[in-house]
């Protein structure tokens, strides 16, 4: 049975906030939103979330990391929720200006968050021909064979055909989905796009690899224009894609509503095309050529310079989310020249996160820490690095961060001058061997230098950069042994039912049991007392909230309104200041209700113990009148004494 994930979706979504989401669409990790206001949100509570591995803010947008796999199954259940804007996966979207807003990125983040929406959908296909390709070379190795008494020529034709079709078909016709995936981006019909990519690549057309190798020769159009297949040119068809997807959505516009069905796409396939194979085309190919021998060029630098400083590079370049660019580049590669030396070089940054990884499990003290460093290293040895990255590397002051980077580009280094090659792309850290096999100096040399990655890694991060925090045990909490206890009523009114208030976040109880509170008087101003002794943990600056915690553990939240934050203290006055110890009855503030109604928001007051769960029993009576000395909330400590029970006190 498929689990259910619409309780965490409701949580991160709420979280984030349903009214500060413009879009939120995935990749294969982690949940991307465009969001209004990046303060709004309280990463703290998005990380407590179970599954969450991390939050992180960056090209534009705000980062939930999941993991692979489970980040489909959440992202649909928020698409189900139909609260908010999710626009990955759908062909159309009624406000494309809403769907796609990039008003506030830089035109770098607009060319990476465009490069990642085309190739996302494409990669799981790709990885998938990498693994074929990987299972192919293993099984018609002639060594491997030898092993069995065979040679490759014992292989029949026939299968041999059959095999080809598993390891040909993505990269025989990679244009017509890139085309497709552009299309679908930029809001076209994505049908007209793999139409258009197909022709781009049709058999029909001389095969562009077989005229760069003098095999077949270019139809001359016109006696003067070389016409050509775009076998393997990725730029060739993202600007096929792009320029197809504008013409189709200007045509839409113009050409009348009787006719559209059928002129529209008759149009943009008909010009899309000319446009490409008529000079356009060559020159983009031509183009991309130069980045691939550019490419190539740096990866060659002598003394293994250009490997170090793609190794080194390519960390950073994760942390800011431009790497997507890279598979543009590898799939270039792979197309010209049919092995893949760049992703060679970037694959140390996954096996140097697995040495640092390893070093903060073998030292931490901390079981909290080290689980959260195991989970890393586990989801690193298959590839997934957004963990070791979120939860370690940035984590403790940078300095993993370093060693990941410094180590990741000294065995790219290596690899470079060695001039190790995969023949796909796809893989990352244990899987990544398979792109190896193909040729056993390469595998050789290849698994050495990451294992060695590895324990450099390892090395450096218990010299240099373990973190004091993991080195201490955890402290028995006395929140373990809570004492039963009880909350007062921080203002004179009637108790409403948590579920009952209008806000989800409080109303679903993710930030703690409790009781609401609607204030008596709603023309004067009303005072607001501290519902217990301890020490003030948050005083906000606009006056709508207050945290406190009680000697013996008890968090307590009290929050004024609802969405109140936005009247920037107006209405609201503080008596006291952060970490300042008040007693019971103390004064901590006031508010002025009819400020909050005029503004149409909700005064109502919520007392949440955020800390619930370290209570057996969390207990309050709604439809109460109570003033500022009566209890509200009774708790009960997990391990109660024999005949204990809590009791409201008036």
């Amino acid at each position: 049975m498929a689990k259910d994930y619409s309780n965490l979706a409701k949580q991160i979504v709420n979280l984030v906030g349903i009214d500060n989401i413009q879009t939120v669409t995935h990749c294969q990790t982690r949940l991307r939103f465009v969001v209004k206001d990046r303060k709004k949100i309280d990463d703290k509570a998005i990380e407590e979330l179970d599954l969450v591995k991390g939050v992180f803010f960056g090209s534009g947008q705000y980062q939930v990391i999941i993991g692979t796999g489970v980040v489909n199954d959440v992202y649909e259940a928020i698409d189900k929720l139909g609260t908010v804007n999710a626009i990955y996966g759908k062909d159309e979207v009624a406000d494309e200006e809403e769907a796609d807003d990039n008003t506030n990125k830089t035109k770098l983040q607009r060319f990476m968050a465009m490069l990642s929406g085309i190739f996302i959908p494409i990669i799981p296909v790709i990885a998938a021909t990498g693994l074929f390709l990987g299972l192919q070379s293993a099984f018609t190795n002639a060594q491997v064979l030898k092993l069995f008494g065979a040679v490759p020529a014992d292989i029949p034709t026939n299968v041999n055909t059959v095999i080809s079709v598993l390891t040909g078909t993505v990269f025989s016709f990679l244009p017509a989905l890139i085309v497709w995936s552009t299309f679908r981006y930029f809001k076209g019909t994505p049908i007209v796009g793999i139409v258009i990519g197909l022709m781009l690549v049709s058999p029909t057309l001389p095969n562009a690899y077989d005229v760069a190798g003098g095999s077949a020769k270019a139809i001359m159009l016109f006696n003067h224009i070389p016409v050509i297949g775009s076998q393997g040119s990725v730029l060739t068809a993202l600007v096929a894609g792009f320029i197809g997807a504008k013409m189709e959505i200007y045509f839409h516009k113009h050409v009348p509503n009787v006719l559209d069905q059928i002129i529209t796409p008759f149009l943009t396939m008909l010009l899309t095309f000319g446009i490409m194979i008529l000079g356009v085309g060559p020159i983009v190919h031509w183009i991309e050529n130069l980045m691939v021998s550019g490419v190539e060029g740096v990866i060659n630098l002598p003394f293994g310079i250009g490997g170090f400083l793609i190794g080194a590079a390519y960390p950073l370049m994760v942390l800011v989310g431009i790497h997507q660019m890279m598979i543009a580049i590898e799939t270039s590669l792979l197309a010209a020249t049919h092995l893949n030396p760049l992703i060679v070089l970037e694959a140390m940054y996954g096996f140097a996160n697995l040495g640092v990884a390893l070093a903060m499990i073998m030292r931490s003290k901390s079981k909290k820490a080290k689980a959260t460093f195991v989970g890393a290293f586990s989801s690193q040895l298959f590839g997934v690095s957004e963990p070791t990255l979120f939860g370690i590397l940035i984590r403790y002051n940078f300095k993993p961060l370093i060693v990941t980077v410094l180590t990741s580009g000294f065995g790219a280094a290596v690899l470079s001058i060695f001039k190790v090659a995969a023949n796909s792309y796809g893989l990352a850290v244990v899987p990544s061997y398979l792109m190896y096999i193909y040729n056993a100096r390469d595998l050789i040399i290849y698994t050495i230098v990451s294992l060695l990655t590895i324990v450099v890694a390892f090395v450096a991060t218990n010299m240099f950069a373990i973190p004091k925090d993991i080195l201490v045990e955890d402290k028995t909490s006395h929140k373990e042994n809570v004492k039963d206890n009880t909350v007062y009523s921080p203002i004179d009114g009637q108790t409403v039912a948590l579920s009952e208030v209008k806000d989800p976040v409080f109303s679903s109880g993710m930030m703690g049991q409790g009781i609401a509170i609607t204030p008596i008087s709603t023309t004067n101003k009303v005072n607001i007392y501290a519902p217990q002794t301890g020490k003030l943990t948050v005083v906000a600056d606009t006056g709508h909230a207050y945290g406190l915690t009680t000697d013996n553990g008890t968090e307590i939240l009290v929050h004024i309104g609802i969405d109140t934050v936005s009247l920037n203290g107006k209405g609201f006055t503080t008596n006291v200041k952060l970490n300042q110890e008040v007693q019971k009855g103390d004064l901590l503030g006031t508010f002025d209700p009819k400020v909050i109604l005029d503004k149409k928001l909700d005064d109502t007051v919520m007392v949440i113990i955020t800390n619930s769960k370290d209570y057996l029993r969390v207990e309050s009576q709604p439809d109460e009148q109570v003033s500022n000395d009566k209890s509200i909330i009774a708790l009960q400590e997990k391990e109660p004494a024999v005949n204990a029970q809590p009791v409201l006190q008036n």
